[in-house]
């Protein structure tokens, strides 16, 4: 294929919002600056751009639906008398709301925004490839894969391994999600359900899957090779890890001073960051290891104060020990964002499940060292400076190379000695944060990113061309499939 210019749509929940939004809206903006068209399908939109439209929210009606309130009302007086009767009167009020309702009743996942269908409609013309992030959230219907797959080629990019599963985003321990699920031991892990239905959905999945063509992008191994051991695989063309990247004109190192100043921080203190949405209570977070963490590290630090700057909740000023948290609420402006990594001595993530988290990427650019502990895709972020608390198997830096410190996860203790290490030793601070912001330019900029995949979408849609110049088919969803 020739042509030069691209018309691209991704896919995605917000169009601005948390770390999957970050990177969609960065290769959308990136990509018109190229001269692309490049437009944004989302669940919901937040920001005010004519190239973001909302998936249409077509509502879906049966008949008997509309017979259930009456229904209900006539036996609901009654409902009391018998255990049977009032158990009928509940499904009748489920029912009244319609398929979606019985069937998150049933612990289905939700598929019905038959909306989807149109999604291709709302761009000027054909796209030459959707991009697809983010696909669960309630707004996409996920039966469409194989007609919009088969119609355009179509990449899934995972953020997390909701695709790969029969329910949950991340599984922790859990392995059932290779085998077919079923048993499951969490339901209520994000997006929980409320019965066990974990088998059917997987199945469902693989199904929709097995009638898909697929290409796959990971940002990091580590989720690849969870995709390549599930039945997402049933459906791929081809894979990718392709790391995400950050906007290097935003975050980029600074002055220290200045940025304390800037933020009404203590310039003396040593200043520890974190950011995440809902610190305390974020499943995927562990937020109680660092507080343990906090409290260790006061009360074996030398000299000098604590400032423990929690960034992305609203909540009072507290204190762990003599160590003083600072709560700040989400920031929407990412340049105020970055002044807090820059003012911060070491950027500290202690988490139990993540893939490969922006936060980290983005202090690294802003040259501040990371303690983080070794989960999902974060040891292919950070090069780990070797200490005798590094987790089994890791591969480990000289200090001319490292960028910060991993430890394992759920040790407070060890996370508490790797803060200790840099807090007590300013030179090896300041050194893993230049090597930091090299590394970051190297290996993170999303114009790095965005090159990777602008090659990507060339070599996918001339494929895509030959192989349906060579076996055209015509392709819809079931009816099937539409009632499953």
């Amino acid at each position: 294929m020739n042509k030069n210019q691209l018309d691209i749509l991704q896919i995605n929940t917000f169009d601005c919002y948390g770390g999957a939004e970050k990177i969609a809206w960065g290769l959308f903006k990136t990509y018109q600056q190229r001269g692309h068209g490049s437009w944004l399908a989302v669940g919901r939109k937040l920001a005010q751009d004519d190239h973001v439209f909302e998936i249409p929210k077509t509502a879906t009606s049966v008949p008997w639906a509309r017979l259930c309130p009456g229904l209900h009302d006539r036996l609901i007086p009654n409902g009391n008398r018998t255990q049977a009767l009032g158990r009928l009167c509940g499904w009748l009020r489920i029912m009244a709301q319609g398929i979606p309702a019985i069937q998150r009743e049933l612990g289905w996942e939700d598929f019905n925004f038959p909306g989807t269908r149109k999604m291709l409609q709302s761009t000027p013309q054909r796209p030459d490839i959707i991009h697809a992030h983010n696909l669960h959230a309630n707004y996409f219907d996920l039966r469409y894969l194989p007609m919009l797959s088969h119609a355009v080629p179509l990449i899934v990019h995972l953020h997390d391994a909701w695709l790969l599963s029969g329910h949950c985003a991340h599984s922790f321990e859990c392995n059932r999600w290779i085998t077919g699920c079923g048993a499951c031991p969490d339901l209520t892990i994000y997006p929980g359900i409320k019965r066990d239905a974990t088998a059917w959905n997987w199945r469902r999945k693989k199904k929709i899957y097995a009638r898909s063509r697929l290409y796959i992008a990971t940002p990091c191994n580590w989720l690849m090779d969870k995709v390549r051991k599930s039945m997402l695989m049933t459906g791929a063309q081809g894979c990718r890890v392709i790391p995400n990247g950050v906007d290097l004109a935003v975050f980029h190192p600074g002055e220290k001073q200045a940025a304390r100043a800037a933020l009404g921080i203590n310039q003396a203190a040593k200043v520890l960051l974190f950011a995440a949405h809902g610190i305390r209570d974020n499943i995927w977070k562990d937020y109680h290891s660092l507080r343990k963490a906090v409290a260790l590290t006061d009360a074996n630090l030398q000299e000098g104060g604590i400032t423990f700057i929690a960034l992305g909740e609203d909540a009072p000023p507290e204190r762990i020990g003599n160590a003083e948290v600072c709560f700040v609420p989400p920031q929407q402006d990412p340049r105020r964002i970055a002044c807090y990594y820059r003012a911060a001595d070491m950027y500290v993530h202690a988490a139990r499940a993540d893939t490969f988290p922006n936060t980290i990427l983005e202090a690294l650019a802003c040259g501040t060292p990371v303690v983080a502990t070794a989960v999902g895709g974060i040891p292919e972020q950070i090069m780990s400076l070797g200490s005798s608390a590094a987790p089994d198997g890791l591969r480990l830096f000289a200090k001319e190379q490292a960028t910060g410190i991993l430890v394992p996860g759920g040790d407070p203790a060890a996370l508490s000695a790797a803060i200790l290490a840099l807090a007590g030793d300013d030179e090896l601070c300041r050194q893993l944060g230049v090597q930091a912001a090299q590394d970051a330019r190297a290996r993170f900029s999303l114009e790095r990113q965005a090159d990777a995949y602008l090659a990507w979408y060339q070599e996918i849609i001339e494929k895509e061309s030959i192989h349906r110049q060579s076996a055209p088919r015509s392709w819809r969803t079931d009816k099937k499939d539409a009632l499953c």
